[in-house]
């Protein structure tokens, strides 16, 4: 895979994690703690981000997030976790994905591009992947975006692009 691809792939993938990012430093404290919304802004962000680690692996199987963070995401009962997570710990998980992100990017050529990853729900190439992956993101990013107006609150603005490298 060429570099000029591989560039456009980390610039978009970066602008969405940048908007997932903004949109966890615009939130108040009182938003981000309040358990009676449906779906709770924290957890959402969880959700988003488990993905996104999840959707950089190779597949579901052996899939384990770092601490303190669990597998439960995949819990077909749909469980929550028992304590709503930080902002700092969400934000610490956020650059754990990136990294993850920069490293799948950078290694990629056409074999390991076109390789199958396997998820149990879906099966996609290692590129399909991280489009699938940018757009999941991208899609809460706005649903969070909407959040954060529905609570009076200014939602960030759009970032066209990665800021770093």
């Amino acid at each position: 895979m060429d570099g000029t691809t591989k560039d456009a792939l980390w610039q978009q993938f970066g602008a969405a994690t940048g908007m997932l990012e903004n949109t966890i430093h615009a939130c108040p404290q009182q938003l981000w703690e309040d358990r009676t919304r449906r779906p709770q802004f924290w957890y959402l962000v969880f959700h988003t981000l488990f993905f996104v680690d999840l959707y950089l692996s190779d597949s579901s199987d052996g899939f384990s997030p770092p601490a303190p963070f669990t597998r439960s995401e995949l819990d077909p009962r749909g469980v929550l976790p028992d304590r709503a997570y930080s902002k700092e710990e969400l934000l610490t998980y956020l650059e754990h994905c990136r990294s993850k992100a920069r490293t799948r990017i950078n290694g990629l050529n056409a074999e390991s591009g076109a390789r199958v990853c396997r998820f149990g729900w879906i099966d996609l190439t290692t590129v399909e992947s991280l489009i699938y992956n940018m757009r999941h993101v991208q899609h809460h990013a706005a649903q969070l975006n909407l959040l954060l107006r529905q609570a009076a609150c200014e939602p960030p603005d759009w970032v066209p692009r990665v800021d770093f490298p």
